[in-house]
């Protein structure tokens, strides 16, 4: 389905994991999956090159309870697909099948702990590297460093952490130089996991109340982002239904 003219692709956990089964065993490179929201959703309205990022992406996750909603109503079998619960369903199935895994993003010491955390959840988690890269634009001569590191460890799966809308059009212009099966941008799933990060309640994430919780912790940096853009995003919305404005 489309939401406000971006692609979401109804696919469930299961559905998700088989995918990328398959990337890996055809040893198909240059996938990348996002997981969209709404936060990204509205990046992609007022941005065109980033819709465009968004469209180049094999999968497209609705990771976001007002999402599922939109596609519920429109008759869709639509179901949400949380980045931090998709990184331990991956996990927990790569222990079986032996994919290694390689960790790119998060303040220093971020990626570190979130192994460490990981290990104890999955011991045959097989991990071969990790990276936290400054938050400035990395130099062509470190950013060639990087993949450099990346391809030499040969990670079937890249997890990338660096918050939207940087993480999703890193993976668009990394997808050919990296010799990856796939990339998932997953943002806070890393600060979650390695427990740097509370997450929400069951009963707000059921209830699309998520935003509220983060807002609450973090209300300096995120205020903007909830308050505007999710009022934004209903506004928009409502000149989508009104026939006012049409983009698909």
């Amino acid at each position: 389905m489309r939401i406000l003219g971006v692609r979401i692709d109804l696919l469930g956990k299961e559905g998700v994991i088989e995918q990328i089964e398959k990337w890996v065993s055809s040893r198909e490179t240059g996938h990348f999956v996002t997981l969209t929201n709404v936060h990204v959703v509205m990046e992609a309205h007022r941005n065109q090159s980033f819709r465009c990022t968004l469209e180049a992406a094999s999968l497209s996750l609705p990771d976001g309870m007002p999402l599922v909603w939109l596609g519920r109503f429109h008759g869709k079998q639509a179901v949400r697909v949380a980045g931090p619960d998709l990184m331990l369903d991956i996990c927990a199935e790569s222990e079986s099948k032996g994919y290694r895994h390689f960790f790119y993003g998060g303040a220093p010491g971020v990626a570190e702990e979130l192994v460490s955390s990981l290990k104890e959840r999955y011991p045959a988690l097989q991990v071969v590297g990790v990276y936290s890269p400054p938050f400035r634009t990395l130099t062509e001569e470190e950013d060639d460093a990087a993949v450099e590191m990346i391809n030499h460890a040969a990670p079937h799966i890249l997890w990338i952490g660096l918050g939207c809308p940087k993480q999703e059009q890193w993976m668009c212009e990394h997808r050919n130089r990296l010799k990856v099966a796939v990339m998932l941008g997953i943002g806070q799933a890393l600060d979650i996991h390695a427990g740097r990060l509370h997450r929400a309640p069951r009963w707000m994430r059921d209830n699309g109340l998520e935003w509220l919780f983060r807002l609450l912790s973090e209300p300096r940096r995120l205020w903007r982002r909830y308050l505007f853009w999710n009022t934004r995003f209903i506004w928009c919305l409502l000149l989508e239904v009104l026939d006012l404005e049409r983009l698909s």
